[in-house]
């Protein structure tokens, strides 16, 4: 009865069998055939003609694309909330040489084109400070909540003013589409966004992650990049075999789809407990010491998040039976 990550989640079959059935001779790195339908697959889900590679962690993904967007005495404005300032050790400061993360605020780790703007008009054209390069936005976001098109084209409006490149970190994109019901394409480069960081690993996939350029040319310097960091995998065909995998068929929605389900039958259990909307498949809660303790005797796993809340967090494979002892242990408290 764990709800402490979507990360803890099983791998689904049909990836391991895209695994088994990868494996045969090819070419070596990203040079085989898989990896060469990317793109195609991709620019097929997006609607346009993209450049897609892939990694092996969420965490390369999003500093490659930042890399590409920002020099070393830049900055990238984000969430001081955002994954990439709380979760990732510096990797972006890492990979882009030492550019600075600007940080923000926003009721449920959102951020707002006035908040954008306005961190850029404080700051002079001057040496001494250091300029914005790019924003980085996470969808949904480190509090579930998820970007809405026009909200993303807000910002997007913003950043083509000031000359920023715009990265999503999608760790949970597939959940931010499910919730809302609109097109990939909506959701990121009609609305603005230069480059995407498409989560699979939280949603049902094992080891890979897709960094995804809809402004191609950043993506020249990225291949470079990728085997300069370590990410350029002798035999990235199992990479690619898992991301196709879970194209096939839409198989990336219908695990976010159930994840959402999932989620929301522990928010309607947790009523007025909810810290904000559950609009993907987190849940913030306000919860005693006593009552986690309790939760946690009888079973239940989850992170405690700041005091006298927790989060849970459901994945593409529990079912409604899986999760109903939890709502309603939550209920009776």
């Amino acid at each position: 009865m764990r709800f402490f990550s979507d990360n803890a989640a099983s791998v689904h079959p049909k990836l391991l069998e895209s695994l088994v059935e990868a494996n045969g001779q090819d070419t070596a790195y990203d040079g085989d055939g898989l990896s060469a339908r990317l793109n195609g697959a991709f620019s097929d889900l997006f609607e346009t003609e993209v450049e897609a590679m892939w990694v092996a962690t969420g965490t390369a993904a999003n500093s490659l694309a930042l890399a590409a967007m920002c020099q070393p005495h830049q900055g990238v404005i984000c969430h001081r909330e955002a994954h990439i300032e709380q979760d990732e050790a510096g990797a972006p400061g890492f990979y882009t040489g030492g550019a600075k993360l600007m940080l923000l605020d926003g009721e449920g780790a959102k951020l707002s084109p006035e908040s954008v703007e306005a961190c850029c008009a404080a700051i002079r054209d001057d040496v001494h400070q250091v300029q914005p390069a790019a924003v980085s936005i996470t969808n949904a976001s480190e509090y579930g909540m998820v970007y809405h098109p026009h909200e993303v084209a807000g910002l997007a409006e913003v950043c083509k003013a000031r000359g920023l490149g715009l990265h999503m970190d999608g760790a949970r994109f597939a959940n931010a589409v499910a919730t809302l019901g609109c097109s990939p394409a909506e959701l990121t480069w009609q609305a603005g966004v230069d480059a995407l960081s498409f989560g699979f690993v939280k949603n049902g996939g094992m080891s890979a992650e897709a960094l995804i350029f809809f402004d191609r040319e950043l993506a020249a310097d990225t291949h470079y990049r990728r085997k300069r960091a370590g990410h350029l995998q002798s035999k990235g065909r199992f990479l690619a075999a898992q991301i196709l995998a879970m194209l096939e068929d839409d198989l990336w929605l219908d695990n976010a789809r159930a994840a959402n389900a999932g989620a929301q039958i522990i928010a309607k259990a947790a009523r007025d407990r909810l810290l904000y909307p559950v609009e993907a498949n987190e849940v913030f809660i306000r919860l005693s010491g006593d009552e986690a303790a309790h939760l946690r005797s009888i079973g239940f796993d989850f992170y405690d998040w700041g005091a006298g809340q927790a989060r849970l967090v459901t994945s593409w494979n529990q079912s409604v039976e899986d999760i109903r002892p939890l709502a309603e242990a939550i209920a009776s408290l």
